[in-house]
């Protein structure tokens, strides 16, 4: 199997967090999703895991079917012991030698390469117990491998995708009301996009001031108390090109956009904008800046794509736990064929690993 142990893209990934602090605490173990049994999540999971010495990775536990995973050992030729583990509480002991897996509704067949809905409710309920280990303070933060939407639309699935449905999960552990918030990471670029899984044609109808200052400072303080930046900068985009040209090509930057900076720098935020978005990612205009937010999907999407496709990790913000994912899909074509690179995963476990040691040491 291909993996990063001599890639130059993913030892830069390691940049996405603030650097280790050799001190830190112990952390629980990492839960990681299968996610798709299909898709390369197996592959990169596997992968990840022969490279936790090389990037000195957090202990991760996944939750899925050993079955899947000695299958695709088998499949991909790599020496990968896979351990059936029946709590977190071994885990640190485990991981040393092999990978461990608990157990998540083992009773389905998969193919790789070709998703069925009879995985589907091993997929979900394998976030719900991430996230229950979480809430009982056995595990320290959830990864979640890619998962195939529209299998889990077909088996019933109510959520737009991973973020909306651990927002639900978040309020059945924890008090109070979680606005998540996605981030992608990488070590050049940080981006935020204020509307996300919505089509195009209603974004204007979904930004409103308070949307946006409300994901700004949700952004602002997660920068500040989980990736260690003292004073985060925010840099956001304009709707229209070129910013609206002050409502010639649009109004909504004028009346939408402006008024929420203007309300967030008069309480404080070190906030620009709004900054037409055909400019801010070059890199002398990233250097401006902490992170950006971008008023719809692509606008965030794509440049960070561009940048840092291979070891961007989706950060969900505004939650009362720590969440990462591998900021690519499923793969299916490659799946098995030992091509699927696992950067972006040993990124989102490394971030992971570095965020939970924060809000572990902020609340000693």
């Amino acid at each position: 199997m291909t993996h990063s142990s001599n890639s130059e893209a993913a030892r830069r990934s390691a940049g996405v967090a603030a650097k280790a602090d050799p001190e830190r605490p112990t952390i629980k173990p990492l839960a990681l999703t299968m996610g798709e049994p299909a898709g390369i999540g197996p592959d990169i999971t596997l992968s990840a895991w022969q490279s936790r010495r090389d990037y000195a990775l957090p202990v991760f536990c996944v939750l899925g079917s050993p079955r899947v995973f000695e299958a695709r050992v088998r499949t991909l030729d790599v020496n990968v012991p896979v351990k059936p583990v029946d709590t977190l509480e071994d885990v640190h002991k485990v991981f040393e030698t092999a990978l461990p897996v608990l157990t998540i509704d083992d009773d389905y067949d998969s193919t790789p390469g070709t998703p069925s809905v009879a995985a589907a409710p091993t997929v979900i309920n394998a976030i719900e117990r991430a996230v229950e280990l979480i809430a009982q303070r056995q595990a320290c933060g959830v990864v979640t491998n890619p998962i195939a939407k529209k299998v889990l639309y077909d088996a019933g699935f109510a959520f737009p995708g991973h973020t909306e449905f651990l927002a639900h999960l978040a309020g059945k552990h924890w008090a109070g009301k979680h606005t998540p918030v996605m981030m992608l990471a990488s070590d050049v670029l940080k981006v935020v996009p204020v509307t996300v899984h919505i089509p195009l044609g209603k974004v204007v109808s979904a930004l409103k001031s308070e949307l946006i200052v409300t994901t700004a400072k949700i952004t602002a303080r997660s920068l500040a108390h989980e990736f260690g930046i003292a004073k985060p900068r925010l840099a956001l985009a304009g709707l229209n090109p070129h910013a609206g040209e002050d409502g010639t090509l649009g109004t909504e930057d004028r009346d939408i956009v402006a008024p929420a900076i203007k309300r967030l720098r008069d309480e404080g935020f070190v906030v620009t904008g709004p900054h037409p978005a055909d400019t801010m990612f070059h890199a002398a205009a990233r250097k401006t800046y902490d992170a950006a937010l971008a008023m719809y999907h692509d606008q965030a999407l794509v440049p960070i794509k561009t940048l840092a496709f291979e070891r961007a990790v989706n950060v969900t913000l505004g939650l009362p736990f720590v969440r990462t994912s591998p900021d690519h899909g499923t793969a299916f074509d490659i799946v098995g064929k030992g091509t699927a690179r696992p950067d972006s995963l040993i990124a989102a476990i490394r971030l992971a690993g570095e965020l939970a040691a924060r809000r572990q040491m902020a609340t000693a």
